[in-house]
């Protein structure tokens, strides 16, 4: 009989996993410091948003609504859906981690892409699951690879659409073709963390293959594009069975009361949505077109965010890449851990901070 271990040990498989690690905050510059590592909206967030949470500091003694009512309400007001068919929670990670808990179990599998969100390769391990990974082509999701890897242990499928941090979606058509080859017992997880960005005609988020079948959900944030990523705040739309497992197992106040009041309020101000989509849409074209024009190559994308690819040559690698953009002040985001050492990404940023990057990275291309 072996003896009793001296301390906690863990059960078997936690301590094999790689703990997320976030992009840096911090530049070996003196100057002032551009963080483009995040994908943090340049605009921050709408000024009603900031009043509503300046409001809720004068009541922190009080618990927050569990149930999160008006946010649900003014959430399914904005998207035309049945707020009792919405959960929401501290980000879409917890919303992620919480679906992976309730249908992932040890022996059953998940698939996500190659370049696909590392949190869910982290929640898949937290639940004892096996991680299973579909080949992309071209950086962009490969449904065809997706679908050869089902087996009869899979037990949900996740697609980031668009995807971080390749920036790249598939059509909604590639996605129903995605959901109509899959068994009906597998969960299939839309990410739609950047869906607000996309300008494409043939792109969807996801609501209608949600409202229509009851193995989809749908995940959003409040992260992004309104700028309340300090507050931890997201959603997701599903299927009332799948509704009613996540609200058995989520924490009974896991959204705090700032959280919910300034994502009410960033919902309504429709204006300050409008100006950021605007920034993004004038600046990714010109950042990605200016960036080209270097021979650096640039993964097209229809997010707030660039994947900038570096050659392998001494001199001129992503590591080299953000040696240099760092001592002159400018954080951009290592994506290794992606599969992808010689990337980083980068943010749209300010219009002072896109012109600035651009003209840092032509000097560190032209240098000998």
């Amino acid at each position: 009989m072996n003896a009793p271990s001296p301390r906690p040990v863990p059960r078997p498989g936690v301590m094999s996993i790689e703990a997320y690690v976030p992009g840096k905050s911090a530049a070996a510059s003196t100057g002032k410091i551009y963080k483009l590592s995040s994908n943090e909206t340049p605009l921050g967030p709408s000024p009603h948003a900031v009043d509503a949470f300046k409001v809720v500091t004068e009541k922190l003694e009080l618990y927050p609504d569990g149930s999160a009512t008006q946010l649900r309400d003014t959430i399914g007001a904005r998207y035309g859906l049945d707020p009792n068919r919405i959960v929401c929670g501290a980000g879409s990670d917890e919303l992620l981690s919480l679906i992976t808990n309730a249908y992932i179990g040890p022996g059953d599998e998940g698939i996500y892409t190659e370049h696909g969100f590392l949190v869910y390769k982290i929640a898949l391990q937290a639940a004892g699951g096996t991680p299973v990974v579909a080949k992309e082509k071209n950086f962009q999701t490969d449904v065809n690879a997706i679908l050869n890897c089902v087996t009869p242990r899979t037990k949900i499928v996740y697609l980031a659409n668009p995807n971080n941090p390749t920036g790249t979606y598939i059509s909604f058509d590639e996605v129903k073709r995605l959901h109509a080859g899959l068994p009906s017992h597998v969960v299939l997880v839309l990410d739609a963390a950047y869906a607000e960005y996309v300008r494409k005609n043939d792109y969807a988020s996801g609501i209608e293959l949600v409202s229509t079948n009851e193995n989809v959900v749908m995940t959003r944030t409040f992260s992004k594009i309104y700028g309340l990523a300090l507050l931890r705040l997201g959603w997701c739309y599903g299927p009332a069975g799948i509704i009613d497992a996540l609200n058995r197992i989520r924490g009974p106040f896991n959204v705090s009361g700032p959280a919910l009041e300034a994502g009410i309020a960033a919902l309504k101000d429709e204006d300050h949505l409008s100006k950021a989509l605007a920034h993004n849409d004038k600046w990714l074209p010109w950042i990605e077109s200016e960036i080209s024009k270097l021979g650096i190559r640039v993964t097209p994308s229809v997010c707030n965010f660039l994947l900038l690819h570096f050659l392998k040559t001494a001199g001129k690698t992503a590591k080299d890449a953000d040696a240099f953009l760092s001592s002159h002040g400018f954080i951009l985001r290592g994506v290794g851990a992606y599969g992808l050492p010689d990337c980083l990404r980068l943010t749209i940023g300010t219009e002072e901070a896109n012109k600035k990057v651009v003209d840092c990275l032509k000097q560190f291309m032209t240098r000998s």
